[in-house]
């Protein structure tokens, strides 16, 4: 069986002359999260539209379940639990039998027990019309819609949009139980500290074009290290003006450093000054992210 659950390959889209996306080649596996970074206009509901066919691309190719996104779009959408970034809903419509309507279309059998076991734990009363609920309510009513039908996939643009605290939590238990049933998330965010607490994987999308993709682990640790050191003596103000190095706090006798490259060379300048101790500081997802941005012209942006 292909562990390529999505997958594609030079994937471009233009409206116009204006740019979507460009030659994006991207893969996520069976049974993981994926995180699909980037701010407003960089492509990730272009990239999103193209795989629910919402859209179709200029060029290049996409595919789920190893079948074509354009071609086998009805097949696909059976297997796949969608929620967009813009939901729109039918306002003179019970949530309820909103709901209802929705798990008819699906050959795969709702279970009813689980759709309403979704209403409470979203804390949703779905006897009301639509046009009644707030903005966090209808969220919720999308999210029920998505996870409802157990899918192999879900597709989710800025999930927790609209929620409060405590109801984003519910949402990421959600997605952690989806991949603990050994199925797949593929999921937009702003949210970046969420994220970093449920992806597996994550792909970093700039201008259009897909620039990074990494484990969360891994580009946390490997983009720079950030080092808390105390000394014995006040070390020179230009003492750690090195290349790759940058001092980002003094307080007193502690010194905190970004090294993203020549350790030993930060170092052999640190012992001049005594060394008292050495403290590994933290780097968030939310600080890499901003690195790959850092000092980058703006752009067009997505259509």
């Amino acid at each position: 069986m292909n562990d390529n659950i999505i997958e594609t390959k030079a994937l471009t889209v233009y409206y116009g002359r204006q740019r979507g996306i460009e030659a994006v080649d991207l893969r996520v596996n069976r049974g993981e999260i994926f995180g699909f970074l980037g701010p407003n206009g960089a492509g990730k509901t272009t990239l999103q539209r193209v795989l629910m066919d919402v859209i179709r691309p200029t060029a290049g190719s996409a595919t789920i379940f190893g079948l074509d996104c354009q071609r086998q779009g009805v097949e696909i959408r059976q297997q796949i639990g969608y929620l967009p970034g813009e939901l729109s809903l039918y306002p003179n419509m019970n949530a309820a039998a909103f709901l209802r309507m929705l798990a008819s279309l699906r050959e795969r059998k709702v279970d009813p027990a689980f759709r309403q076991q979704l209403c409470e734990r979203l804390q949703l009363d779905p006897s009301r019309k639509i046009k009644a609920y707030s903005r966090g309510n209808k969220q919720k009513i999308g999210i029920v819609a998505a996870f409802m039908g157990k899918p192999d996939l879900l597709v989710l643009d800025e999930p927790t949009s609209g929620l409060d605290p405590i109801m984003q939590q519910v949402v990421l238990a959600l997605v952690q139980e989806t991949k603990a049933d050994g199925r797949s998330v593929f999921f937009s965010s702003h949210n970046l500290p969420e994220v970093q607490a449920v992806c597996d994987r994550v792909g970093i999308i700039r201008e259009g074009k897909l620039i990074e993709t990494n484990r969360v682990e891994t580009l946390t640790e490997q983009q720079f290290k950030r080092i808390q050191i105390s000394f014995r003596e006040v070390p020179s103000l230009d003492a750690f003006n090195l290349d790759g190095v940058r001092e980002t706090k003094r307080d007193g006798l502690r010194v905190t450093l970004e090294i993203s490259n020549d350790m030993n060379a930060v170092m052999k300048i640190a012992v001049q000054y005594g060394i008292e101790d050495i403290e590994t500081l933290p780097v968030t997802l939310e600080e890499i992210f901003l690195s790959f941005y850092a000092e980058i012209p703006r752009g067009n942006g997505d259509a």
